[in-house]
């Protein structure tokens, strides 16, 4: 009986130690370096000599032929969904030319390559100014494209944000200081450290220290420093054209949406005190440009909530020396991987081909409701044009209605465009995409039924017909095609634009290839 006692409380003993193991989970710990480098290393190649195998997997950035169903590293015209790759792509919403008309995006939007392409691409793309002295946009477009903004908001302060975008092409090397390492590891100890200054500023004013944070909440911020919505500040709220993440009263589409609301400096009847990004110039409406809010899509989806960071997908770990296992700094896309090993790191249980097609499925669905919100969003647009052309005996409550329609316009295609620009076809959070089409859909047939209502009804036959009939798909408009006049009679929409006077290229990469004595 003793023995069985004893024997019994041993059991007991190493039962209750199992458990302890099994339930008191600690962070791992990450390793601790001192290099040669000194905190305010900016150079990407550097890090070769530290680190061989991390700058190896950070060179396979530069791959950009690779796609999966629904993204890849080519980039086509992302409006494009008549020609091959790698001008255009099966998966392009034609409308995007339409949507953001008068505003830069309208000039040029390509899908995104790998990191390390992202200096030069913004220095190629049409949507900041080459043929003028200055290109139209501050220098706040250079945040999230390397390191150097330490340098240059060291020296300038807050003054810079306000700057002209070319004012610093010449000070770049599109290798050295596009994005990599030192975007998120200090040089002289690799730790994780955040460059970004609008996300130092938004964590500040939630009374959080980021080097107390959990290491999951500082891996998945390293990613949340550009991969967010974020806008430049209108001057009655502090520095100009500085960023800011309109996270204040939460991260969903409403929230957000109600923030901007609140934060600008439009006087414009009907959306005084709003922050607008531009004015659409065919029906008039201070719209808002989403950028690219991965992070706030992620963080309370179903792998955000369950504590699954940015990096445990994209930089999934590998052993390149056949014993050191890394974090690798190909961001990628798991999808690109036949064996999809950064999904059965815990999906054990599944074979690679259901993960992927389980991911095909969400993406198909939001697709087609992306599809949908894209038109209607355009109908919107051409339904307040029509009311506000309209000559007959108005409504008595006119003005009101149109106010009201704009306003319904605004929102609907901010919501579409909050999954438009997020990189995963709603794949980080299919709730919320799901649930943010279907927003955007309601308000935007919300614009059109009261335009309609706007114009006595007089509309409303014109306006059930395809949108694609009533208003073409503009393929072809970039900031030299605007110089052209010919073009500029080619679709009815243009007719609310100026057509620019001619000029000769400036700028090539971060080249001046004109003096200004001859540029005009």
């Amino acid at each position: 009986m003793r023995k069985t006692k004893t024997t019994f409380l041993v059991l007991a003993a190493g039962l209750a130690l199992a458990l302890t193991a099994c339930s008191d989970f600690s962070e791992p710990k990450t390793p601790v370096f001192k290099t040669k480098l000194k905190s305010d290393e900016i150079k990407n190649s550097a890090f070769k000599a530290e680190f061989p195998l991390h700058y190896e997997t950070f060179l396979r950035n530069n791959e950009s032929e690779i796609m999966t169903e629904y993204g890849g590293s080519v980039a086509y015209d992302k409006h494009d969904n008549v020609n091959p790759l790698p001008k255009g792509y099966k998966h392009a919403q034609p409308y995007l030319k339409n949507l953001w008309l008068g505003y830069a995006f309208s000039y040029e939007y390509k899908a995104a390559r790998g990191h390390t392409y992202a200096m030069k691409d913004i220095l190629n793309i049409d949507r900041l100014n080459r043929y003028d002295e200055k290109a139209g946009l501050p220098a706040t477009c250079w945040n999230c494209k390397g390191a150097k903004m330490n340098e240059w908001v060291g020296k300038y302060g807050d003054e810079f944000w306000a700057k002209d975008f070319n004012e610093f092409r010449e000070e770049v090397d599109m290798d050295e200081n596009t994005i990599g390492c030192a975007n998120c590891h200090d040089p002289a100890n690799m730790e994780l450290r955040l460059y970004s200054v609008p996300l130092q500023d938004h964590l500040k004013a939630e009374g959080k220290d980021f080097k107390t944070l959990s290491r999951n909440e500082q891996r998945a911020l390293m990613c949340g420093q550009c991969h967010v919505e974020y806008y430049f500040q209108d001057k009655s709220f502090g520095a100009p054209k500085k960023v800011v993440f309109p996270w204040s009263q939460g991260k969903d589409p409403e929230q957000i949406y109600e923030y901007y609301t609140t934060h600008g400096d439009t006087t414009i009847p009907g959306f005084e005190g709003n922050f607008v990004d531009w004015i659409h110039p065919v029906s008039q409406t201070p719209m808002l440009k989403a950028q690219h809010p991965e992070y706030e899509t992620w963080h309370n989806g179903v792998h955000g909530a369950a504590g699954v960071s940015c990096a445990d997908c994209h930089m999934s770990y590998t052993r390149l020396d056949g014993k050191k296992k890394m974090s690798n700094h190909h961001w990628n896309s798991p999808l690109k991987d036949p064996d999809m090993k950064a999904c059965r790191q815990c999906h054990t249980d599944k074979t690679p081909d259901y993960l992927k097609q389980r991911v095909i499925y969400t993406q198909d669905k939001v697709w087609q409701q992306l599809m949908v919100a894209q038109d209607t969003s355009v109908k919107a647009h051409e339904a307040i044009r029509m009311a506000s052309e309209f000559t007959g005996e108005k409504p008595a409550d006119y003005e009101r209605l149109m106010i009201d329609a704009r306003q319904m316009c605004r929102k609907g295609q901010f919501f579409w465009d909050l999954v438009s620009a997020e990189n995963s076809v709603g794949f980080h959070n299919p709730t919320k995409a799901l649930d943010t089409l279907a927003k955007s859909q309601q308000y935007s047939q919300k614009a059109v039924d009261i335009a309609i209502k706007a114009a006595a009804f007089t509309t409303a036959e014109a306006l059930s017909q395809d949108i694609k009939e009533l208003v073409p798909p503009i393929m072809e408009h970039s900031r030299e095609l605007q110089m052209d006049p010919e073009h500029m009679a080619s679709h009815k929409w243009f007719k609310y634009l100026k057509v620019t006077p001619k000029a000769e290229q400036i700028w090539d990469e971060n080249r001046r290839i004109k003096s200004v004595a001859t540029a005009g």
